[in-house]
């Protein structure tokens, strides 16, 4: 699977801006944000609702997991379309999202729904990508590709559907669909993670070239003063 080369933050990071030209907080892509959060410990109490397998509960559920998945798809776009990016942004967003998907498939293995095998290769990936995402941030951007957008996808669409309480065709499916989701899992993290190394090891070489050259040119200086003298 071929991802995008990797290339340095598009959206601006203001620093050095005035004071009033910065994006506030309480701006439309963080409120969006908020809201997911806020949508976490609710779509939990309904997911386990009683015994945790009321249809009706697991639809209520569903459409709260539906609305947190809609609003990740803009609040990003967002920021970086009308410049809304902020610190808080930048941090709460990915937490905002491992957090609903995590509630969701710890929630579902809680209850016997999926297996935990499953949650943990998810979210073992989740994370560590998380991380090694701050971990190279300082060298460059690694842009998400069409295999990660439909790992995304695939896992949504995945756990949305073990969310409600469907049996028969509907049932195989979704279990197909989170064979699926895995095998893009684990594919794109195995990538990201390569061109994480690669984006490391390109920026050290940068940084080294940048120091090398500033003391030759700081010896080269220093020769000339020398000669001057």
């Amino acid at each position: 699977m071929t991802e995008a080369p990797a290339s340095p933050p598009s959206a601006p990071d203001h620093l050095g801006d005035p004071e009033g030209s910065r994006p506030g907080l309480w701006n439309v892509a963080n409120l969006l944000t908020m809201a997911r959060l806020v949508l976490v410990p609710g779509f939990v109490l309904l997911l386990v609702h009683g015994d945790g397998h009321d249809p009706a509960w697991r639809s209520f559920a569903w459409a709260a997991f539906a609305i947190a998945m809609i609003t990740d798809l803009f609040d990003g776009e967002l920021a970086r379309r009308y410049g809304l990016v902020t610190d808080f942004g930048k941090i709460a967003d990915p937490i905002a999202d491992k957090a609903i998907m995590g509630a969701a498939l710890v929630g579902l293995s809680g209850l016997g729904d999926l297996p935990w095998w499953v949650t943990i290769v998810i979210l073992v990936r989740e994370i560590g990508i998380t991380l090694m995402r701050f971990w190279v941030i300082r060298h460059g951007v690694i842009p998400a590709s069409r295999g990660g957008k439909l790992k995304t996808l695939t896992q949504g669409v995945a756990v949305g559907m073990y969310i409600l309480v469907l049996t028969g065709p509907l049932a195989t499916i979704r279990a197909w669909l989170m064979g699926a989701a895995v095998v893009l899992t684990v594919a794109t993290g195995l990538d990201y993670v390569r061109q994480a190394i690669v984006l490391r090891r390109a920026g050290l070489a940068a940084q080294a070239a940048r120091a090398q050259a500033q003391a030759q040119a700081q010896g080269s200086q220093g020769r000339a003063q020398g000669h001057g003298a």
